[in-house]
C-alpha cells in the first residue's frame, strides 16, 4: 500500500519514552525551514495554496467522506497515516495537523485558538473508490494541500500570508567538524515498508529497522536517534524542542546513523535569551548536557541564532468542526 506514516506516543504532552517514527518522505520531515517570504507584488490571497500546473488526470479529487470527532480521553498512539484512499488522524490535535499541512513551524503560525492546541481528534477522510488511481499520482504535497481544503469546508478555515522577521536557528557544522557517520548503501533491491497502523513497540523501546528503512526516532524529550536519514529531519526535530524554526545549513548531503542524547533543561530559556548562546547556556541546571553541548560533542553540529524575513500564515478565522 501506498503509505506514509507519522507514529508517536505521547509526544504532545512530552511525557516519559514518548516516539516519532518518519518512515521515507513522512509529513515531519519536509518542514525544516521557513518559508523564504514572497515578493510583495506576488502576496498570496486567503485561501488554500496554489496547486501547481498538472495534468488533469492528477489534479486532486473532492473528499467522498470525511469524520472528524473528539479522541477517546484514554486515547494513548498518535498517528497521521496517509492511506490509498485518503487520510487516518488518530489522537493529534489540529494545530499540529496543520502544522504539518502547511509545511512550517510553530512559530510561523499565528492566531492559533487555545482550542485547536489541547482538543485532541481522530480524523479519517476518503476519496470515492473511482478515484483512489488519481489520489495515489498525487504528490504529498498535492495530499497535504487536500487536507487544508478540508479544513477550510468543515472548520471554515480562512487564512492569509505575511511576511515577518522571525529568529531562527542555523545548524552548522562545528569548528571541529561533523562527528556523523554516513548509512550504509541500502541493499540491491531493498523495499522500504511500511508497519502499516497499529499499536507499534512498547513504550521507551526502538524497533529493529529492517533493511532499507530509514527511520528517525525520538524518545522523551532527550533522546534522538537517526538510522539513514538527512539533515532535514534533525532539523525539524530541533525545532520542536526550542520553539523556534531551525535551517539546515550544514551542507551535509545523503543520509546517516547517530545518536544524540541531552539532558533536558526549558529550552526554550536559552532562545529566549537571543543571540547564540553562551557556554553558561550550555551545562543543563540538571548537571548533564544541553541540547546545544550534545550537539557539539555527540554530532559536531552548532546552532546560531539570527533573525530572517520568512513567510507566515495567520489565522483569519477556524472553528470547531462541524457535525459528521
Amino acid at each position: 500500500m501506498d503509505q506514509v506514516t507519522v507514529r508517536h506516543w505521547n509526544w504532545m504532552t512530552q511525557t516519559v519514552a514518548a516516539c516519532i517514527f518518519l518512515v521515507a518522505h513522512g509529513l515531519a520531515a519536509q518542514a525544516s525551514a521557513p518559508t523564504p517570504a514572497p515578493p510583495a507584488a506576488a502576496a498570496p490571497a486567503s485561501s488554500t495554496p496554489k496547486l501547481q500546473a498538472s495534468p488533469a488526470d492528477t489534479q486532486p479529487p473532492a473528499w467522498d467522506a470525511a469524520t472528524i470527532k473528539p479522541s477517546a480521553p484514554d486515547q494513548r498512539g498518535s498517528m497521521i497515516n496517509f492511506t490509498p484512499d485518503g487520510i487516518r488522524i488518530t489522537n493529534v490535535s489540529l494545530q499540529i495537523v496543520l502544522r504539518e499541512s502547511f509545511g512550517v513551524e510553530d512559530d510561523q503560525i499565528l492566531g492559533w485558538p487555545s482550542w485547536t492546541k489541547t482538543t485532541m481528534l481522530d480524523i479519517q477522510a476518503k476519496v470515492a473508490p473511482e478515484d483512489a488511481p488519481k489520489l495515489k499520482a498525487l504528490s504529498i504535497e498535492q495530499r497535504k494541500e487536500m487536507l487544508i481544503s478540508l479544513f477550510e469546508d468543515r472548520c471554515g478555515l480562512k487564512f492569509h500570508h505575511e511576511t515577518r522577521e522571525l529568529p531562527v536557528y542555523e545548524l552548522v557544522v562545528a569548528k571541529s567538524g561533523s562527528k556523523l557517520t554516513a548509512s550504509k548503501p541500502d541493499p540491491p533491491h531493498a523495499q522500504i515498508t511500511d508497519p502499516g497502523p497499529g499499536p507499534g513497540p512498547a513504550p521507551g523501546t526502538a524497533p529493529e529497522p529492517a533493511p532499507g528503512r530509514r527511520m528517525l526516532m525520538m524518545t522523551g524529550r532527550s533522546h534522538i536517534e537517526s538510522v539513514g536519514t538527512g539533515m532535514q529531519g534533525l532539523a525539524h526535530l530541533l525545532s520542536g524542542q526550542l520553539g523556534r524554526a531551525v535551517v539546515d545549513k550544514t551542507g551535509l548531503t545523503g543520509n546517516f546513523d547517530y545518536k544524540l542524547d541531552w539532558t533536558p533543561d526549558d529550552a526554550s530559556a536559552a532562545m529566549t535569551k537571543g543571540g547564540d548562546p553562551s557556554p553558561s547556556d550550555n551545562a543543563s541546571e540538571n548537571g548533564g548536557p544541553s541540547l546545544f553541548t550534545a550537539l557539539q560533542e555527540q554530532l559536531g553540529l552548532k546552532l546560531e541564532a539570527m533573525k530572517t524575513q520568512a513567510d507566515v500564515i495567520v489565522i483569519d478565522q477556524i472553528e470547531q468542526p462541524s457535525a459528521n
